[in-house]
């Protein structure tokens, strides 16, 4: 494997990895490298995406590397998350936020496990819209982001605390978990989160 697909595979791993990132020693024993090797490897395609002029790029955060867009597109990530022509939360944001609120911190490793499907999606679409929040890492190898529900969800819903959330039968068979979201949904307010309901009052 020639440098270019060695590049070409550590771009794929960090997609995959999404918010949660990998260090320089989960990517060498991946790619079979050194840890220094790869570390080179990394500065080398950030300086390619650089160069490219690419929507995505490369960062460090607590020591695992992260693909994350451009600070300079973000306007257009914006028009794109309050488009009308996506207003509506789908089936799988919904499920999260479920999750989220009724098994916080979780990390998206958990969430997927109850899901049974990949989950960063929808996770990037709830913290977008200030639904859930990043609280804390958890303590466990690659230090795993833990989520938590956010003060607009609870305003919201018209909650004092996470405690007056109903109770439900969720998670008791996970073949349920679509209709048993359904029925959460109705029962906390009867209606369908929009961008528009948990937009600021100035749009954003």
């Amino acid at each position: 494997m020639d440098f270019g697909q060695m590049k070409s595979v550590i771009e794929g791993l960090l997609f995959v990895a999404g918010d949660e990132g990998l260090d320089a020693k989960q990517l060498a024993d991946v790619l079979e490298l050194s840890a220094e090797f790869v570390t080179d490897l990394v500065l080398d395609l950030q300086e390619d995406m650089k160069r490219q002029g690419r929507g995505i790029q490369i960062v460090e955060l607590a020591g695992t590397y992260q693909l994350t867009t451009v600070p300079e597109h973000a306007p257009y990530l914006e028009r794109l998350a309050y488009s009308p022509s996506r207003t509506s939360l789908s089936q799988a944001a919904l499920e999260t936020l479920a999750i989220v609120a009724y098994k916080q911190p979780i990390t998206r490793v958990e969430i997927e496990e109850i899901r049974g499907v990949k989950s960063d999606r929808a996770l990037q679409t709830l913290v977008a819209k200030d639904l859930i929040q990043q609280v804390d890492r958890a303590d466990a190898p690659g230090r795993p982001i833990l989520y938590g529900t956010t003060k607009s969800f609870l305003d919201y819903f018209a909650l004092s605390t996470i405690e007056d959330l109903p109770e439900t039968s969720m998670f008791e068979n996970d073949d349920n978990l679509e209709e048993e979201t359904r029925l959460l949904f109705e029962k906390l307010d009867g209606k369908q989160i929009t961008f528009e309901d948990v937009a600021e009052p100035d749009g954003m």
